[in-house]
């Protein structure tokens, strides 16, 4: 049985970097550094994670490809960040409610991110993606630590992080729309401009 606050934090951390959480999970359970479900130990679901996080952190620095990523994983992180929570016996909450709650987490995180990537995405350079996935790495590494060693701290951190990454998604959204609205006014211009 997963601790509350390790399996919080995971699942806020799964709609990052889903299959990074899931290997590290998978290793730490195997090494007794923490108890993990019996499917997260499987050398098989290791192997397979570990795999598909290198091709994640390749695919995540390529502008447009990332956000790609994104949106063929909006429904596998949070189902992911959903069942991490059900693992957890430190609650009298219900599994189905175990679910809402680890789901809502990773869905923040995740609407955090791929908002914050089709903004970035915006822009004709292609630094600001490297440097923006390599501070997300960061992040996750940063919380998935504390998942392990202080999972009450992690607790805490997690809640945090997911209220502002909501409120990150709800501006960085609001942004984005805005600036492909001025960008398809520009279009309408210059096409309109070229017609004799």
């Amino acid at each position: 049985v997963m601790d509350l606050g390790t399996a919080v934090a995971s699942a806020w951390s799964s709609g990052i970097s889903v299959y990074g959480v899931a290997a590290l999970l998978g290793i730490a359970g195997r090494l007794g550094w923490i108890p993990t479900p019996d499917l997260l130990r499987s050398p098989w679901t290791i192997a397979v994670a570990a795999v598909l996080f290198l091709v994640e952190l390749v695919v995540d620095k390529i502008p447009y490809v990332d956000s790609a990523w994104d949106v063929a994983h909006v429904v596998i992180r949070p189902m992911v960040g959903g069942y991490l929570v059900t693992t957890t016996g430190d609650t009298e909450l219900s599994v189905p409610a175990l679910a809402v709650v680890g789901a809502a987490l990773a869905l923040s995180s995740h609407a955090a991110k791929s908002s914050t990537r089709l903004l970035i995405n915006a822009s004709p350079e292609p630094i600001s993606n490297v440097v923006t996935s390599v501070a997300e790495d960061g992040l996750v590494a940063g919380v998935m630590t504390l998942a392990i060693v202080a999972p009450r701290v992690a607790f805490v951190a997690a809640l945090v992080l997911a209220v502002l990454s909501t409120i990150v998604a709800v501006v960085v959204f609001r942004s984005a729309r805005r600036v492909r609205t001025r960008w398809r006014e520009r279009g309408n211009r210059s096409d309109s401009t070229r017609r004799p």
